[in-house]
């Protein structure tokens, strides 16, 4: 499994359309064969900020997303919307086993 960790720091008048928009998008994920998890988690300190897990199946699988309709349009949405770049950091899983996910 890899998992992938994007860091997301929103405006503050866009936190609602970026929750709306990233939950059409993780929902649309989950239904992807090389997507095991697709999370969206919010900071509670900060609402601004969000971090998103993806646990992806195979090595190919984050490019495979990456073409897909949903993540485009996901990417074109969001893009205003950011108070700073994304950042991703790749991590690779140790447990539970593959198998287990």
């Amino acid at each position: 499994m890899l998992i992938v960790h994007v860091h997301v720091h929103v405006r503050a008048e866009a936190v609602e359309a970026f929750i709306d928009a990233t939950l059409t998008n993780a929902r649309a994920s989950v239904q992807e064969p090389g997507i095991a998890r697709f999370d969206l988690i919010q900071q509670t300190d900060d609402p601004q900020r969000f971090l998103l897990q993806e646990v992806y199946r195979t090595p190919g699988a984050p490019a495979a997303h990456k073409e897909t309709a949903h993540y485009a349009l996901w990417r074109d949405t969001v893009a205003p919307m950011m108070a700073s770049p994304r950042t991703a950091v790749r991590y690779e899983n140790l447990f539970p086993e593959d198998a287990r996910w």
